[in-house]
């Protein structure tokens, strides 16, 4: 996926954007998560947020580059 979004004249590329929403998201899984106590039956706590951060961020593309195919669809 290529391009830039213009804030105030500063170009933004777009996987910076969809890094900072997949922190955000999973920030709010991790929250979710330690709430329930499942991080007693993780072995390696910051090990398993980052995996489920790569998995976000890999859906956050996916899911971003269907739809600037869509009419091919």
């Amino acid at each position: 996926m290529t391009g830039e979004v213009n804030v105030y004249g500063v170009y933004i590329p777009w996987g910076i954007i969809m890094l900072l929403a997949a922190m955000g998201v999973t920030r709010l899984i991790s929250r979710g998560l330690a709430k329930f106590g499942f991080y007693r039956y993780v072995w390696h706590p910051a090990l398993f947020d980052f995996a489920v951060f790569v998995i976000v961020m890999g859906a956050f593309f996916f899911l971003f580059s269907l739809r600037r195919f869509s009419y091919a669809f």
